[in-house]
C-alpha cells in the first residue's frame, strides 16, 4: 500500500521539470496557464532563474506547485503505474495543496491562485529581516518544549515544523531567535538557520491567515478523491468544508509531518512516492521509519522505477 507525498518550500531547484517541459506538450500547456494565471514569466523563472527570483516565496509556492503537478500528470498519462491507486495523499506545508489537486479536491487554476496569495500574504506578514526559522537537530520535540517554555520570559519562539525524529524547525521573530541560539549553544544544540525570509507556521502569522481566509472561503472544494493527511491533525481528511477551515489554520500551526508518516504508516501504508522537486522528505522518512519503502520522481528515468507490484 503506497502513499503520494509532495514537498514544500525549500526543495525548490532552478530546472525542476525541465525535462518533462521538454518531453511533453501538455507539460508546457500547464506552464503557459500558469504564468497566463499569474501574469508574471514563472516558466522562465523556473527554467531559467535567476535563484533570487525563484527563491521568493510568492513565486517559490506556485513553482513547487506547477512541477510537482506536472510530473503527477506525466506519471498519470505515460506510464502504466496506477498511481490514483495511492492510499493517500500528503504534502509539506504549500505540498498540502499540490496533494488536493492532484486528488481533485481543487483544480489547477484555483490552486495557483491560493498560491500566488498564499505566498504574498505569508510574506508580508512580518516584515523582511524581522523573523525567521531555525532547525535543531538531534533533540526530541518534548525537550524542546520544556526549552521554550523555561524561557518564555525572555524570548518567544514557537515549533514550526515537527519534522523528522531529531529534526524540529522553529519560529520567531529575529530578535526572539538570536537568543534562542545563545540558550542551544549553552546547551550544545545543534542547529541551523534556515534560508527563509518569513517566520511561517506560527502565531506570527496571524495576518496571512486572515487575509487567506476569505480566499479559502471563496474556493469551491470538492472531496477528494485520495483521502489527505492533514497537516494540522495528521489524520486522514476527506470532508471538503473540514479541509478548507484546516488550510486556513495550518498557516498559523505547525506541520506534523512526523506524527503524519507514523500514521500514515499505522494505516498500512509501506511505501511513499516522492512528487516534485528534491527528496527532502524521502530523507525525513528514513529517519522515521527505515523498513518502508521510498521513490523519488522528479527526472524521467525515474519513471522506471514505478510498478505497482
Amino acid at each position: 500500500m503506497f502513499s503520494v507525498i509532495f514537498p514544500g518550500q525549500g526543495s525548490q531547484i532552478i530546472g525542476m521539470a525541465k525535462e518533462f517541459y521538454n518531453n511533453f506538450n501538455y507539460v508546457k500547456e500547464f506552464f503557459f496557464l500558469a504564468d497566463e494565471i499569474l501574469k508574471k514569466n514563472l516558466s522562465k523563472i523556473i527554467l531559467e532563474g535567476p535563484k533570487a527570483d525563484l527563491d521568493l516565496t510568492e513565486n517559490t509556492q506556485p513553482a513547487i506547485f506547477l512541477a510537482s503537478y506536472s510530473i503527477y500528470n506525466v506519471i498519470m498519462n505515460e506510464t502504466k503505474f496506477k498511481i490514483k491507486n495511492a492510499k493517500f495523499h500528503a504534502g509539506h506545508s504549500l505540498g498540502e495543496y499540490s496533494a488536493l489537486c492532484c486528488a481533485d479536491s481543487i483544480n489547477f487554476d484555483q490552486t495557483i491562485k491560493l498560491l500566488k496569495y498564499r505566498g504574498q500574504a505569508m510574506q508580508n506578514a512580518v516584515p523582511i529581516g524581522e523573523g525567521g526559522m531555525l532547525a535543531i537537530l538531534g533533540v526530541e520535540i518534548d525537550s524542546i518544549n520544556k526549552l521554550l517554555l523555561e524561557n518564555k520570559d525572555k524570548f518567544r519562539c514557537y515549533i514550526a515544523n515537527d519534522n523528522s525524529v531529531g529534526q524540529i524547525v522553529v519560529s520567531g521573530t529575529t530578535n526572539s531567535l538570536d537568543k534562542l541560539e545563545k540558550e542551544l549553544k549553552k546547551q550544545n544544540m545543534k542547529h541551523v538557520k534556515l534560508q527563509v525570509s518569513a517566520p511561517f507556521h506560527c502565531p506570527l502569522m496571524k495576518k496571512a491567515s486572515q487575509e487567506m481566509k476569505q480566499k479559502l472561503i471563496d474556493t469551491e472544494f470538492k472531496n477528494p478523491t485520495i483521502d489527505i493527511i492533514s497537516n494540522v491533525t495528521a489524520m486522514p481528511e476527506n470532508s471538503s468544508d473540514k479541509i478548507k477551515n484546516l488550510l486556513i489554520d495550518q498557516i498559523e500551526n505547525p506541520v506534523k509531518w512526523r506524527e503524519s508518516i507514523k500514521n500514515m504508516i499505522k494505516l498500512g501504508v509501506n511505501s511513499f512516492i516522492e512528487i516534485g522537486p528534491g527528496k527532502v522528505l524521502s530523507g525525513l522518512i528514513k529517519r522515521i521509519d527505515r523498513n518502508v519503502k521510498l521513490n523519488q520522481v522528479n527526472k524521467l528515468e525515474d519513471l522506471k522505477v514505478l510498478t505497482n507490484d
